[in-house]
Formats: C-alpha cells, structure tokens, sequence
C-alpha cells in the first residue's frame, strides 16, 4: 500500500490532479450550507506580532496562505528557472529564445484583449494581468496524461513558458501590485539583500543561513507594501549555483509547494458562491475580458509571436530524436498555457483585494477560462496524436 500511494506522489501529473480536487471540493464547500464555515475559516485572524522588534501586522489565515506560503512557491519558481539557467533547457540562447518570445505573445496579447473588454470600466483595469498567467502544475499535469505520445521537447517548452510567464507575474506584481510603501522597511530589505548577495560572493553554501535571511528579508518586504511573495525570488537570486545546493534544495521544497501549498491555495481561494446563477454572469466585461483572455489570448499570443519569430529565424519548433515537432502539436500545448488557474487567481486577489463581489466574478472567468482551455486543449492535441498515427500507418503500409 505504501508503495502505490509513493507512486501516485511521483507521477508527473499528479500536482494537477490534486488541483482539480482542491479546486472542486473548494466550489462544493462554497455552494453548500456550510459555506459559511468555508469563508469564516480563512478569515480568522492570525496577526504577525514580533513586538521585541517592532513588527506588527494584522493578518488573517487566508493572508497567511497568500501571502506567506506563495513566497515558498515563488522561491521554488525562482530556484527552478536558475537551475534551467545554469544547466538546463534555457542554458543557451537558442534553447531560452523561442519560450521567451512565446511568453511575451502569451502577456501582451491577454493584456490587450483584457484591456479592451474593460475600457470603460476603470475599476476593472486592475486586473489587467489576470489572464497573463500560466498555471505550470496544471498545464503541465494535463499535458503528462498523454504520456510518451507527446514530445519531451513539447513538455519541456511549456514548462519554460510558464516559468517566464511566472517572472513576468512576479514583476507584474512588484510594480503594479504594491501599496501604501514604507520606504524604512525598503531600507531594511535592502541591507538584507546585500548581506546575502556577499554570501553569495563567498561561496557560502550553507542552506539553513540564506533560509534565515530569507525569512527576514520576507519580514521586511511584508512591512515595506511591496508585496511579499517578492521575497522568495529574491532568495532565489542567491541560493549557490553548485548543482548539489541548488538541486538537493528544489527536491526538499518541490513536494511541499506541489503536494500542500498550491491544494491549499486553490481551495481558499477558488471556493466562489454561485447565487442564483444566470448566463449573464458570462456577459460581464471583467468576467468576458478574463474569459477571452485566457481561452483566445493566451493562445493567439503565443501563436502569433512563434511564427513571426521562427520566419525570422530566430529560433524553431521544439525538436525531439524523433525530429521537430508539427505546429499542430505545438498549437496544442499553446492552447493549454491559457491555463491560468493558481496564478490567476493569486494576481485576482490582489487586484481586488476588498472586493469581493469583482473577485468572485474573478472566479468564474478564470474557471470557465481554464476549463475552455484544457478541454480545447487536449481535443488539439488528441486530434495531432491521432494524425500523426495515421500518417505513420500509410508509411507503414
């Protein structure tokens, strides 16, 4: 029993399988009688109170989640791009170009669209960034269903492309994002900063004093408005490059933010009440902005941007040891980075934080705009398999 429940942890697929459930049980829950229960638990107050060193903070259990736990996923986003960076699939420019170009399409054209849903709607603007994120747990364990049928390549490209999606966010939200500055406390982080860029300098590769740091450095962030989940990139930056440090601390952090931290996450924060529930909802320009965004955006951005940039020459189609991949496989796996999910929701929470009639409708355009893209998604990418053994069968014959 042991053994099959420590298989189930290592299937790749399995972070998105637990969201979909953490996802489901948060809308169940929010729908029944207890909802009330649902909402009143993620509000109990919790504050931070280090008055020894004159830090207080009024912080509910739902701020915890969002606040402090998502600097753990941030902090591992931060330390698997390095690790791609140093001897990975972006390690050169050539491997790095076509899922940075293709994440740039995959905001800008989002943002765009979002944009012009909204024009009239200068409440909703601030949620601009909703549709620019890709979920990499969920995308990623949609694409492992189809297992060796697909391409290496095809899984190692969307995973880059969520990666740089998630940089985009974190800088989205540093700048767009933070609120009510303390410059002090900026100060503070700062000093912080520069003691773990001199570790850094020396070689200092013990774990456990950049953690220490870190958790302070996230104090400061916290107290300074910037928002603190910038914290966990930050400490990323200056975690040793040495492959044993850098490997051996993403493989103790990874089942943590996958297996416990983005469940959590998704069912405090995807649990939306539906009262009355109209098709009208769908009409609302937050909610069609976001829709469209996600579903018709993302996936018309990351086309467009690749084409332009393989005609040019820049770079080319994710190539496996069978051969470079078809656009239709390829447009598949775009399709599914309108994924937006756990990020969305993150960037909506922040957007509207207060606001919780605008972030319900959040909700509902990031589910219904998630959900259009994986199912899209997975008939493209089925249909390409398909072709592919067809054509393989005619050689054959």
């Amino acid at each position: 029993m042991l053994r099959r429940v420590k298989k189930i942890f290592e299937l790749e697929a399995s972070t998105g399988i637990l969201l979909m459930i953490a996802t489901a049980a948060a809308l169940v829950t929010a729908n029944s009688e207890n909802h009330q229960i649902y909402h009143q638990f993620f509000a109990i107050k919790m504050p931070l109170d280090l008055g020894f060193i004159g830090i207080t903070k009024d912080l509910t259990l739902h701020d915890w989640i969002n606040d402090a736990l998502m600097a753990m996923f941030f902090l591992l986003v931060g330390l698997e791009l390095k690790e791609e960076v140093a001897a990975g699939e972006l390690s050169s420019k050539s491997k790095a170009m076509l899922p940075l170009i293709a994440a740039c399409g995959g905001v800008i054209v989002p943002a765009l669209i979002f944009y012009f849903f909204n024009l009239d709607y200068e409440e909703n603007l601030k949620g601009f960034a909703i549709p620019t994120a890709t979920d990499i747990a969920f995308a990623y364990g949609v694409i492992c269903l189809f297992g060796n049928k697909i391409p290496k390549s095809l899984k190692v490209f969307l995973i880059s492309l969520a990666i740089f999606d998630d940089l985009n966010a974190i800088l989205i939200i540093a700048f767009f994002y933070s609120q009510n500055l303390a410059p002090i406390y900026m100060i503070f982080a700062f000093v912080i900063v520069m003691v773990l860029a001199a570790l850094n300098l020396k070689n200092h590769t013990r774990v456990f004093s950049y953690l220490i740091l870190g958790s302070l450095l996230w104090l400061m962030v916290l107290k300074s408005g910037v928002h603190a989940t910038i914290a966990g990139v930050v400490l990323a930056m200056f975690i040793p490059r040495q492959k044993d440090v850098l490997h051996n601390l993403i493989k103790k952090i990874a089942p943590i933010v996958n297996f416990f931290i983005l469940p959590v996450f998704a069912f405090a924060n995807s649990g939306v009440r539906i009262e009355e529930f109209s098709k009208e909802i769908f009409t609302t320009p937050l909610v069609l902005g976001i829709i469209t965004g996600l579903f018709i955006g993302k996936q018309l951005g990351v086309m467009l941007f690749s084409f332009v940039a393989i005609k040019l020459g820049l770079t080319h189609l994710p190539r496996s040891a069978k051969g470079e991949s078809s656009w239709l496989e390829f447009y598949g796996v775009s399709i599914l980075t309108g994924i937006g999910f756990t990020m969305s929701f993150f960037i909506g929470s922040l957007a509207f934080f207060g606001n919780e009639t605008l972030f319900d409708e959040v909700k509902i355009g990031v589910l219904a705009g998630s959900l259009l893209s994986t199912l899209f998604g997975i008939a493209v990418i089925y249909l390409s398999i398909l072709l592919k053994g067809g054509i393989r069968g005619q050689y054959t014959n």
